[in-house]
């Protein structure tokens, strides 16, 4: 019987929220699939468009940018900016073939680390049905 298809997740995560959401479901043992690569950066402001299709090409069968919420970046202004450029990467995306939904955006507190459980289980969920990322890896 053939084994199930589990998806990897490359996640690039607010240093100031969205990763400290993560470490707060990790230290209180929330259950949530162990198929994320967390990244953290500064900023998801920070996150360019070259990380996230360096991502798919090496291998991610999905990506998952996730910051501070609205109105309450660390930066002032960068997740105002994350929010564009995510659109605008959705659809060039989408132009090359690939399937919008390997490509997510979040907003996570600190406090928020259920939430961050939440949101992994829904991508990995949405992500199984599609099965592995190959428009965009590149051949080993």
């Amino acid at each position: 019987m053939a084994e199930e298809f589990e998806p990897r997740i490359v996640a690039f995560l607010c240093k100031w929220c969205s990763s400290a959401g993560s470490d707060l479901a990790g230290v209180s043992r929330m259950e949530y699939p162990p198929n994320v690569i967390p990244i953290q950066v500064m900023c998801s402001g920070s996150v360019s468009p070259l990380y996230i299709l360096s991502a798919f090409k090496k291998g991610a069968d999905g990506v998952l940018v996730s910051g501070c919420h609205p109105g309450d970046c660390h930066y002032i202004k960068g997740n105002f900016y994350a929010r564009r450029r995510i659109a605008l990467v959705k659809g060039q995306l989408e132009f090359i073939g690939l399937e919008p939904e390997r490509f997510q955006m979040s907003w996570v507190s600190a406090a928020e680390g259920k939430k961050y459980t939440e949101i992994i289980k829904d991508f990995v969920n949405t992500l199984k049905p599609l099965g592995p990322q190959t428009k965009l890896r590149r051949n080993p």
